[in-house]
């Protein structure tokens, strides 16, 4: 066996910023002349020394260290219980060596300080503040504020009222003045205040702060307003003076100039109208001399015409009812990206031909994934359309050639969803318009 040692105290009780000590007897317990080294472990290492720091003992000699404590008045050593051990560390025997415990009992202490920042604000109605409170003891505080205008010219907005502070934080509340009356020119106005700050188991705090108040209309107003009225004027007098007269004879030139035009235009299409009637006489009298040749009797004038045969078929005239619907996806989330989920719609009148002539895709969310029409004929299915839903938030496609769709074939949107944009699901829909013929 190495050593043996033993504190004189196992319970102190200190207070941050002072010193107190304690002695341990150490007993050479071996066999052979040993040295022993003395070192504090736990929280209070840092702050602790041993007098002196190795003794020289004979076998069963003792001898006694000093241990002081000196914890130090910040807010980095909490208040409370504090465990340490003393180790006699013994170079013969590392094996004999001994740890000696005990406590420490150290005392609280507050210290808060409080600060305005910015300690001056210049504003026309309102002027924000921060009211920054420091906890620099060793135990956790509350602390309580208000604030007041000696003169009673501001309202005050704290952002809160009240702030519990853990050992070596801050803590920053808003504070908003508003002063009471307010002006929209003059020379600015200082508005001093203070806040008031109060810990438990400490003296009231007091910080200031000022408002420089200042007029509601900016400085660069009315002279921008002067200069903008003297510029009007000088556009209301270069319209009357010189623009409105050059805009008055070029309009006139023009009217004169196009009235010219449309006098030799006039003219030109009387005297082609006059050939041309000439022309139309001349074979009209063909016409029936031609008639007369073959033993018909010409159409006297003005008896209405009669039936005449077509070489043609007339294409018949477009018809149909006007339709509009919509067909909306609702698509979990899969990674395989050639899988669909599909969602058809069919025709409520299954003898019917669906003509259509607009689409609108509509992509609200952002989902990202692949949108497909198909034409399902059968339970044949064809790819009209395909479009990444990255790529669009609102699409319309117009089509010169509308998509016809037989009586019993259905239309089915089709969408694989990759990431959808609001939470879980794809949601893009398809708006068609067309008619049913």
């Amino acid at each position: 066996m190495g050593a043996t040692a033993t504190l004189s105290e196992s319970g102190l009780v200190a207070e941050p910023g002072q010193e107190i000590s304690c002695s341990v007897t150490i007993r050479n317990a071996g066999r052979v002349v040993d040295q022993f080294a003395i070192e504090v472990v736990g929280d209070p290492g840092g702050w602790a020394t041993a007098e002196p720091a190795t003794v020289n003992l004979l076998p069963g000699e003792a001898g006694t260290v000093v241990v002081r404590f000196a914890p130090p008045r910040s807010s980095d050593v909490r208040a409370g219980l504090i465990p340490f051990g003393v180790r006699v560390f013994s170079s013969e025997d590392p094996a004999g060596s001994v740890v000696e415990e005990g406590t420490l009992q150290l005392g609280a202490f507050t210290e808060v300080t409080a600060e305005v920042v910015p300690a001056k604000v210049e504003a026309g109605s309102k002027a924000d503040f921060e009211v920054a409170v420091d906890n620099r003891g060793n135990h956790p505080v509350a602390v309580e504020l208000s604030a007041l205008d000696p003169e009673d010219e501001l309202d005050f907005q704290l952002e809160r009222n009240r702030a519990d502070l853990a050992p070596g934080t801050a803590a920053f509340i808003r504070l908003r003045a508003r002063p009471r009356k307010r002006f929209l020119r003059g020379q600015p106005v200082r508005h001093r205040f203070q806040v008031f700050v109060i810990a438990d188991g400490a003296e009231p705090l007091k910080t200031e702060g000022t408002m420089v108040q200042r007029q509601l209309l900016p400085k660069w107003l009315l002279p921008a307003l002067a200069a903008l009225l003297v510029l009007l004027l000088a556009l209301v007098t270069l319209w009357f003076t010189v623009l409105r007269p050059a805009v008055k004879s070029a309009a006139r030139e023009a009217a004169q100039e196009q009235n010219q035009e449309v006098i030799k235009a006039a003219q030109d299409a009387g005297g082609a109208a006059g050939e041309a009637k000439k022309d139309a006489d001349q074979a009209k009298q063909n016409s029936e001399d031609a008639m007369k040749a073959v033993g018909l009797t010409p159409p006297t004038e003005g008896a209405p015409p009669g039936p005449r045969a077509s070489n043609g078929v007339p294409n018949p005239a477009v018809n149909g009812t006007p339709t509009d619907f919509r067909v909306a996806a609702d698509a979990a989330v899969d990674s395989n990206v050639n899988r669909f989920a599909e969602f058809p719609y069919a025709m409520p009148d299954a003898t019917k031909t669906l003509v259509v002539t607009d689409l609108i895709l509509q992509n609200p969310r952002g989902d990202n994934g692949t949108l497909r029409l198909l034409r399902d004929a059968g339970g044949t299915k064809t790819v009209l359309l395909e479009v990444g839903l990255a790529n669009f938030r609102d699409l319309d496609h117009h089509w010169l050639q509308p998509w016809r769709f037989a009586p019993g074939e259905k239309v089915v949107l089709a969408v694989s969803c990759q990431t959808p944009g609001g939470g879980g699901r794809c949601t893009p829909s398809v708006s068609f318009s067309g008619r049913i013929e």
